[in-house]
């Protein structure tokens, strides 16, 4: 008998405990103690020719998430020899930390409530704490598109792509991904000290997010349809999938431009743009027609489609699951 529509039922409560407690600080996170490694590991490697950092950037990268996956194998293996509810217990944890709904949306609505009451000191503040480009002198409509930036592209790499990993490997495989995902966020950038220390995890965390961004994209247009009216317009609505397929592949990243160009191109505004990073401006390619200028308005109906892309995406998943287990 197929383990699918068992891990299906798991991940689901996962879901659930993630919309209800989110990640409490006062427990140790799994990203956390990754991240550390990561940077122990830096430090010890990241030097040398261009040729030794490559390669030890990729033996870095397979350290990380093979040791990522064999660890939270054998938590959830050990503890299930003590007692079965203790493993389910410790899988359930350990899925519900891959997942980011809720501090996703938390965080939306900590620039929205603020930049709604005009604000815009607490809104450039609370931007600043989920993005890196240069606040301190943002209107509302830049701190519009970095919000709506932000959510779109994570509700890849917090919500999506853990729930497809989580659904066909359980806790060790979703924790592999979020192995990936942090070593790309830390030493994924291509400049003088990463480029080529990084390239591996660069990478990986480029093929790792192939899938789930398109299907996410997808998941987002399809979610838009219940939305038109109350933000999404009917001809947007039909226009946005050719759309993102044409602007997508304009973004820097061959992941990331997906969902954004989706969202911009439903919202009728425009992404992209300049930022400014410690001062250096930064300029990327636009997405979307730009019909509607940004207003916090669109921070709203972006989590909105956030919500409803990740619920399509995981009923599409859990059902193909289910059918896999019950062949």
């Amino acid at each position: 008998m197929s383990l699918l529509p068992a891990s299906v039922t798991l991940v689901a409560l996962a879901i659930v405990l993630d919309l209800i407690v989110g990640d409490p600080r006062a427990l140790p996170h799994p990203v956390v103690i990754i991240g550390r490694g990561i940077s122990a590991l830096e430090r010890r490697w990241n030097h040398g020719s261009a040729q030794r950092r490559r390669a030890r950037g990729f033996l870095l990268t397979a350290v990380i998430v093979l040791g990522t996956f064999t660890a939270a194998w054998l938590v959830v293996a050990l503890l299930t020899q003590l007692h079965p509810w203790l493993g389910l217990a410790a899988e359930l944890w350990l899925l519900a930390t891959t997942l980011a709904i809720k501090g996703l949306a938390e965080a939306g609505k900590a620039i929205a409530q603020p930049l709604a009451q005009g604000d815009l000191a607490a809104a450039r503040h609370a931007l600043s704490m989920v993005v890196g480009r240069d606040t301190d002198s943002l209107d509302e409509p830049e701190i519009t598109r970095g919000a709506v930036e932000t959510v779109a592209e994570n509700t890849v790499d917090g919500i999506t792509s853990p729930l497809l990993f989580a659904v066909i490997g359980g806790a060790p495989l979703a924790l592999a991904y979020k192995a990936i995902n942090t070593l790309d966020s830390m030493v994924g950038y291509r400049n003088e000290r990463y480029a080529d220390f990084g390239y591996a995890s660069a990478k990986l965390d480029d093929i790792a997010n192939w899938l789930p961004a398109r299907l996410t994209a997808l998941c987002l247009w399809l979610a838009g349809s219940g939305l038109i009216g109350r933000g999404v317009t009917v001809s947007r609505w039909r226009g946005a999938l050719a759309a993102t397929c044409r602007e997508a592949p304009r973004h820097p990243s061959p992941n990331a431009g997906w969902p954004e160009a989706m969202v911009a191109n439903l919202l009728g505004v425009q992404l992209g743009g300049t930022n400014f990073y410690h001062g250096v401006a930064s300029h990327r390619a636009t997405l979307g027609s730009g019909q509607m200028p940004l207003n916090v308005a669109h921070i709203s109906i972006t989590l909105r489609l956030m919500h409803g892309g990740w619920l399509l995406f995981f009923t599409v998943i859990a059902l193909l699951a289910l059918l896999w287990g019950l062949r």
